[in-house]
């Protein structure tokens, strides 16, 4: 069986930088930390204080009131990201086949604002359960592709991948495969995330794995740098819409780059902790060539995972030299990581939309917040260190990793037909 070509022809994205697909393109490329105090809840007894969070938002601006009550913030961010992509992939409802539009999504957590609001809630009355009728279905993690198929009418596959930080780029994988092999024309996929919330940042804290550089909130994200303590929780959503090539063409949209391949594998080794010599790491981005048919020495450009973590980004920059050798110094290696913070679920489809965007404009968006060199990382990569770097990108890759040893790997090339 042949498989079909699958492209990218519309995009949305609502982050800590950028609010647009075109604002947060402009953060990127002007290394702009999206990191600043919690205003969400009072931070006083919290060893960290500070996360990536939206900046002026208002559900209201977005949704009607009464429906802005029945959506967590992480279905609100699915909605309105996919709404963008939608509208820049010039879909007309009108004239496709709904039976053949799917939505994938990717949320590693979920209603997790919805769940603690509400068992606070309970705790703090006289022990009736007066739950409100929306909890479950605001909180469970499926519920924001179902909003955007019921928004839309798309009556393809619909469902949620959680493969934690992975979850993201798993449900593009998957979307990418629905296309291939011939089950749908169009998928809306990407994902969304919404735990800056007292429990995601107590929870993260008593694992020791955030940053507490409360000092200085905009530099503590810090991927690659010798003096890095933890990653920078961030929220927000991305969105693209997958379609097949000669649907596409059909069609007359916009093609920003073709999907070549994607690929998974695990760590087996730790629940949180990646394996320190990247094995796992190092077999996600040999599935992905394979997948795609690709040599390493074709790509140009790594969005890592990047979380500015002290064992993550070694073992990261260690499988990606097993895997590219010689060839290594000559990609531009990067962690949008360090402006965005980290969106959990969401990281896969922000990353992407990143690469994709380094491809459409010839500029792969710099690492900041680098001020000390680590002993630990090879001094010949380049990791586009504190500015934007100019440069022909015809292939990249996007690298996504979870909690569990879940690793989920993209490859995007630019398409000249």
């Amino acid at each position: 069986m042949e498989l079909k070509r699958v492209v990218v022809t519309g995009l949305g994205a609502l982050t800590p930088i950028g609010n647009n697909i075109e604002a947060y393109w402009e953060g990127l490329k002007n290394g702009k930390s999206g990191s600043a105090p919690i205003t969400y809840y009072d931070t006083e007894k919290f060893k960290t204080k500070f996360a990536c969070e939206i900046k002026n938002y208002d559900p209201n601006d977005h949704f009607h009131r009464k429906e802005s009550r029945k959506l967590d913030r992480f279905a609100q961010y699915a909605l309105i990201s996919s709404d963008e992509a939608i509208v820049d992939a010039k879909m007309n409802l009108d004239e496709l086949d709904k039976f053949r539009i799917g939505v994938i999504w990717g949320a590693g957590i979920g209603g997790l604002q919805t769940f603690q609001d509400e068992v606070i809630n309970f705790a703090e009355g006289d022990g009736t359960p007066r739950f409100n009728p929306f909890f479950i279905p605001k909180m469970i993690a499926d519920i924001a592709p179902g909003h955007i198929s019921i928004k839309h009418g798309f009556m393809g596959p619909n469902y949620t991948t959680v493969s934690a930080c992975a979850s993201s780029a798993n449900a593009m994988i998957d979307a990418l495969n629905y296309i291939r092999l011939g089950h749908c024309d169009i998928i809306v996929t990407g994902g969304s995330e919404a735990a800056v919330t007292i429990a995601g940042m107590g929870g993260f804290n008593a694992m020791h794995a955030l940053s507490t550089r409360n000092e200085s909130p905009e530099t503590a994200s810090r991927p690659f740098d010798a003096t890095r303590d933890g990653f920078v929780l961030g929220e927000g959503a991305g969105a693209l819409i997958l379609e097949e090539y000669e649907h596409a063409k059909k069609r007359g949209a916009k093609i920003y780059c073709e999907v070549m391949g994607g690929g998974m594998s695990s760590d087996a080794h730790h629940m949180t902790a990646p394996h320190p010599e990247g094995i796992g790491v190092e077999r996600v981005m040999i599935n992905t060539l394979n997948d795609a048919g690709m040599k390493p020495e074709d790509v140009d450009h790594i969005n890592t995972h990047g979380t500015s973590t002290p064992l993550g980004d070694v073992a990261e920059l260690k499988a990606i030299k097993a895997v590219f050798g010689d060839h290594s110094p000559n990609i531009n290696i990067n962690s949008t990581k360090s402006m965005t913070g980290h969106l959990l679920g969401a990281a896969g489809a922000i990353e992407a939309i990143a690469s994709i965007l380094a491809m459409q404009t010839g500029v792969v968006p710099p690492t900041i917040n680098h001020t000390t060199v680590d002993e630990n990382i090879d001094p010949s990569f380049n990791l586009t260190l504190n500015k934007a770097q100019e440069r022909e990108v015809r292939v990249a890759m996007s690298n996504t990793f979870g909690f569990g040893g879940h690793n989920a790997c993209l490859l995007f090339k630019k398409i000249d037909d």
